[in-house]
């Protein structure tokens, strides 16, 4: 046993570009990318990670903007959640602007980015939801100036993971123009981690709604059914309105699929769900409703 403290990082590169940085990581392979840190420097306090060398992207201009492009807007994976926030921003992804304004403290949403938010994939990253309902595309940099593009749910989901010595360069999402809502819970008042969160969009070239819920699992959640149904509901040429009943349903709706009963035993009876599980499932239901409510009116 020992008393001495674990080594903090040997070598801290700053790269200019997005090339640069793909290259440090390929020389030093056990290099780890920062940006706000948000998440590794907590990782790193605890004790929990120690990088032998780290690669700053906070100097990569590229990356902390964004950009029209063929019905999208192309975003900086260095773009904060406080720029995010802003009302410029909030015209062009409402929802996405409204998860990055409740992302934490100021110090937090000054800090942390979109890619930081995307590469950690924590559960409760308030963005998730809303870029998995977006059905956003990561567009990945790798070695001698490659890019390959990923659907951030793959990610998200491991169908497809970062390789050794990629970067997220930038976000691809798709500028539907029609409303749409970010809510979350939480477990106590003002700023703090969801304990469940919803985003909902509407798509109305589709005639569709999207979905989905995070903070409840690893990964987003998306009730197809449940978008499928309430989208047949909408008169998507009218008023585009829903009768309280309705929003109700859809809200029970995706609380049910996200969060099933358990499997019938052998005798054929169902345990009842516990009671904190239960009062999860209502405040999906609630978020559900409430979104789907907003975003109609």
């Amino acid at each position: 046993m020992t008393t001495q403290a674990p080594q903090a990082a040997q070598a801290v590169t700053l790269p200019g570009s997005l090339d640069e940085a793909v290259e440090a990581l390929a020389a030093m392979p056990a290099a780890v990318p920062v940006a706000g840190g948000t998440d590794l420097m907590a990782a790193v306090n605890s004790g929990q990670l120690r990088p032998a060398a780290l690669v700053g992207l906070g100097r990569i201009s590229e990356i902390r903007g964004w950009q029209y492009q063929d019905g999208h807007a192309l975003l900086g994976a260095g773009l904060t959640h406080a720029r995010m926030g802003r009302p410029d921003f909030a015209a062009l992804i409402p929802a996405l602007a409204a998860s990055a304004r409740a992302a934490g403290p100021p110090q937090i949403r000054n800090a942390g980015t979109l890619g930081g938010n995307i590469a950690t994939a924590a559960p409760t990253g308030d963005s998730l939801p809303v870029l998995a309902a977006l059905e956003a595309t990561l567009i990945i940099a790798g070695q001698g100036g490659a890019r390959r593009e990923v659907p951030v749910s793959h990610l998200l989901a491991g169908m497809e993971m970062l390789r050794s010595g990629e970067l997220i360069g930038y976000v691809r999402v798709p500028l539907l123009h029609a409303p749409q809502v970010f809510l979350k819970a939480t477990g106590r008042t003002g700023p703090g981690r969801a304990t469940a969160s919803v985003a909902v969009v509407l798509d109305p070239a589709r005639r569709g709604v999207r979905c989905a819920v995070g903070a409840i699992a690893p990964m987003p959640l998306r009730p197809l059914d449940a978008e499928a149904w309430v989208g047949r509901l909408i008169d998507w040429d009218g008023e585009r309105t829903l009768v309280p009943e309705a929003l109700n349903a859809f809200g029970e709706y995706v609380a049910a699929a996200c969060i099933p009963d358990p499997a019938p035993a052998e005798d054929g009876s169902v345990a009842p769900l516990p009671p904190a599980v239960l009062q999860l499932r209502r405040t999906v239901a609630v978020l559900a409703r409430r979104a789907l409510g907003r975003a109609l009116s």
